[in-house]
């Protein structure tokens, strides 16, 4: 499930996964080798995308660290970042379902491309923006373009691996593309912290505009087949959607539930966090260090999921979603940074525990034509109301304090996680390989 953009995020699926032929692989524990594990990077056109993608998201995640230490350098106040992190996501929330229905019509690769050549542009413009020492509300018009492109990449993804990548390979596929966000997530951060004071801000931001071109020249070499004219309308076309998501009360469960948890927890960690770090953890540099040391964790686990399956995928990955408000809770403590780092590499953990069972068990039940449309239906439920939550977190922790919003974001998030792992229907969810193996 994803996370607001800054955080962790992962969406993905297909229609049904064939027998690995893993046949006692019913309690997570896989019979293959560790290099039959990895023999997804084999196949040509998942290396290639692969190697595209894991560069641009290496600059993504170094350019959110460099523009919001930027602004608050500048003299910013906390409501102002959070305008510019909400301008980034509410378009997301607004065109992230056309995004999913273009796909499915006119191609995933051919969306992706338009979507990173205008983010590459989006991207240069800031850096140069930023070396010109331009006003903050440029700033939010360009996160607005950002995340438009945003809006069109992401559902396309959850349908491109579909392309990319064999069937049986597809839980493999996520836990890989989810081990390169989450090292990208390592990296970025605490070198851009470096790189922030020993260059500029701007110049982390330019590198992230070269890595979209690398994305670019990737998904130009890959050989998918282009898509087939849909004999509907694309009103139809969204309405089959819509009718897919609700069909499974766990999708629209699981989506609310990501949509509030993105509302009351991870906005006042992403919009407080970089606030709190220049107030008393060390400035941008151990911020850098905490987000890399989350993503970490996010890498060990990706590693660890792949190869192995679980006989309830949703009841485990409503329990890794009970780690995200750690790091929360550390911070409304006023814990140091040692303390904040160890609950965030937990967090990490949990965020991709929680997203490649969910992702698996999307695979299983979700016909593969819909992909892109359930993705954007999906991601737009759970950034909704967590959009207006980055405006709004800025106001709140002035009327209350910011310890005590943060207090409260920890309270909600583990309770929250605790009530959707005890519900009757997140249980009922089976892997659909560990049933065949069982009859």
């Amino acid at each position: 499930m994803p996370a607001l953009p800054g955080g962790t995020s992962i969406y993905r699926r297909s229609k049904s996964i064939a027998n690995d032929g893993s046949k006692g692989d019913v309690r997570g524990k896989s019979a293959r080798k560790p290099s039959e594990r990895l023999a997804l990077l084999a196949e040509r056109d998942f290396r290639v995308f692969f190697i595209g993608y894991s560069t641009s998201l290496f600059g993504s995640a170094m350019s959110p660290i460099a523009i919001n230490f930027a602004l608050l350098d500048r003299g910013v106040s906390t409501s102002g970042l959070g305008y510019v992190l909400a301008a980034n996501v509410i378009p997301q929330v607004l065109f992230m379902v056309g995004g999913g229905v273009l796909a499915d019509r006119l191609g995933r690769r051919k969306v992706m491309l338009a979507s990173d050549v205008g983010r590459m542009a989006v991207m240069a413009t800031s850096a140069g923006l930023l070396f010109a020492g331009s006003p903050v509300w440029i700033f939010v018009v360009l996160a607005a373009l950002r995340g438009t492109g945003e809006a069109l990449f992401n559902p396309a993804l959850g349908g491109l691996r579909a392309e990319i990548a064999a069937r049986e390979r597809l839980p493999d596929a996520n836990a890989l593309l989810g081990v390169a966000q989450s090292a990208a997530r390592v990296v970025g951060p605490a070198l851009a912290g470096t790189l922030i004071v020993a260059l500029s801000s701007a110049t982390v931001v330019a590198f992230d505009a070269a890595t979209y071109g690398v994305s670019v020249i990737a998904l130009s070499m890959l050989r998918v087949q282009p898509a087939s004219r849909s004999p509907v309308t694309a009103w139809r076309d969204l309405a089959a959607g819509w009718k897919a998501f609700r069909a499974h009360t766990w999708i629209w469960l699981t989506t609310v539930q990501w949509s509030l948890l993105n509302l009351f927890t991870y906005a006042p960690y992403l919009l407080l966090g970089p606030v709190l770090a220049r107030d008393y953890l060390g400035g941008a540099r151990v911020w850098g260090i905490v987000i890399g040391v989350q993503a970490s964790g996010s890498v060990l686990m990706g590693l660890l999921m792949i190869g192995r399956r679980s006989a309830r995928p949703l009841l485990v990955s409503a329990c890794g979603t009970i780690a995200v408000p750690l790091p929360v809770l550390m911070l409304a403590l006023h814990e140091p940074a040692a303390a904040v780092a160890a609950a965030a590499f937990v967090a990490g953990a949990g965020l991709t525990l929680s997203g490649t069972l969910w992702s698996t068990a999307m695979q299983q039940r979700v016909p593969p034509e819909m992909l892109a449309r359930i993705s954007g239906l999906n991601m737009t439920g759970a950034f909704a109301l967590g959009s207006f939550g980055l405006a709004l977190v800025g106001p709140a922790a002035a009327a209350f304090g910011m310890m005590n919003v943060l207090g409260f974001a920890a309270a909600y998030g583990l309770i929250s996680g605790v009530a959707v792992a005890c519900l009757p229907v997140i249980w009922a969810v089976r892997n659909e390989d560990a049933a065949t193996a069982a009859a």
